[in-house]
């Protein structure tokens, strides 16, 4: 059977090897890089910027872009029909082509996230690994924590004054080099839609900036929401400890409002911009009105009309744009909003993927995408709904281990 045929509905004239090959996992792909990109923007507004009212959500976000960092590549992985071929990407990375560039910008990033981090977190490694030293009669597990806290101070045990200084400056200039880099890591994956002439509704020099600003939209909205929830969820379990009466009511806070506030400022500005981008796409594809312009009329304004206007800028652009414009910002009111974002931008992911397949090289032809929700074998289980959830949830599950070595909520460098 070939690749696509069981989720590929064609419709009028198409070509007999024309079917859906790039599904939900590719949807998966870009909206996962965003995140990614989006997370360590965020941690370097204040890093870069300055802005300490973002101080707590900047390290926070530095910690989840690290764990989104490894779940970005998966869903090209699961996708391969020989997965043990895309560790050749990172291997041998070379700049012929879009997609082998992957290597070099993905290992560039993550050398470049991993490092702040130690700078970030090195007087925490130094203060753990000393404190595991001095005790007598270490546990086996107390051993592997002075194991892998030794580990990572790198033998650098200086935490004066002068030394956390330069860490700053260090994290710094990390941070402003990383803002770049991460754009492009997502900005190459617009690359590789844009850059394909074969496609009508790709093949646009916008391509690239649409990603880059949804990518930063979508990993603000994800980091707010995270924050919110594992805020709560602490501030809860805290309560309901018995050590509650011994913690001071400052221990024991949940989200900050003034902390989600200022970021929701950043999140409407580039969901502003976002949008404008979309829409300036949109009217000069309109305008110049090119040989494809009929088929791509009819796929935008009418087949996936609903998906487009309604889903995305209805319901996942306009309607959080609201909720957070309107004065008297809550906490219940971000959570939805945040989740709406992420929404829109997941459904701009899979109108431009699915959206880009739906014609026929033909112009006279359309193929619908069955997405495989109840898996029947390996192929639509790692296609479907199962694998797409999967892929999701994956960087919380790291991000609730990476904290044990990372403290999130825990005392930095005092410099910081």
């Amino acid at each position: 059977m070939v690749h696509g045929e069981i989720w590929t509905m064609k419709e009028l004239f198409t070509y007999p090897n024309e079917y859906i090959y790039w599904s939900v996992q590719i949807v998966m792909y870009p909206f996962m890089t965003g995140l990614v990109a989006g997370a360590f923007v965020l941690s370097s507004l204040y890093h870069v910027f300055g802005i300490k009212e973002l101080k707590d959500i900047a390290r926070f976000a530095l910690v989840f872009s690290f764990a989104l960092l490894f779940a970005a590549p998966m869903p090209i992985m699961l996708h391969l029909q020989h997965p043990f071929r895309g560790i050749n990407v990172m291997m041998t990375p070379h700049f012929t082509s879009a997609i082998a560039a992957f290597g070099i910008v993905f290992f560039t990033y993550g050398a470049i996230v991993a490092s702040e981090l130690w700078f970030l977190y090195r007087k925490h490694f130094v203060d753990k690994a000393l404190a595991l030293r001095e005790k007598q009669d270490k546990s086996f597990v107390e051993q592997l924590w002075y194991l892998l806290y030794g580990t990572l101070t790198l033998g650098s045990y200086d935490v004066s004054d002068e030394a956390l200084h330069r860490d700053e400056k260090a994290i710094k200039v990390l941070a402003g080099i990383g803002i770049p880099v991460a754009c492009f890591l997502h900005g190459y994956a617009g690359f590789i839609f844009g850059s394909v002439k074969a496609n009508a509704l790709w093949m646009t020099p916008l391509m690239p900036v649409i990603f880059i600003m949804s990518a930063i939209v979508s990993g603000i909205a994800l980091c707010m929401l995270t924050y919110i929830v594992v805020m709560e969820i602490r501030k809860f379990m805290m309560k309901r400890s018995r050590k509650t009466w011994q913690q001071s009511l400052e221990e024991v806070k949940g989200a900050e409002m003034h902390v989600v506030k200022m970021t929701a400022k950043y999140l409407v500005l580039f969901l502003v911009l976002a949008i404008t981008l979309e829409f300036l796409d949109l009217i000069f594809r309109g305008y110049t009105a090119v040989k494809s312009w009929d088929v791509l009329r009819s796929v935008i304004y009418e087949r996936d009309f609903y998906d487009i206007f309604i889903m995305q800028y209805g319901i996942g652009n306009l309607v959080p744009l609201l909720l957070f414009l309107v004065p008297g910002l809550t906490i219940r009111r971000t959570i939805l909003g945040v989740l709406l974002v992420l929404f829109g931008v997941f459904m701009m992911r899979w109108n431009v993927v699915i959206g880009g397949q739906a014609f026929s090289l033909t112009f006279a032809g359309y193929m619908h995408y069955l997405l495989p929700i109840v898996p029947h074998d390996w192929e639509t289980a790692k296609e479907g709904l199962v694998g797409a959830v999967g892929i999701f949830v994956m960087p919380f599950v790291l991000f609730w281990f990476i904290a044990k070595v990372f403290p999130v909520f825990g005392e930095t460098n005092k410099a910081h």
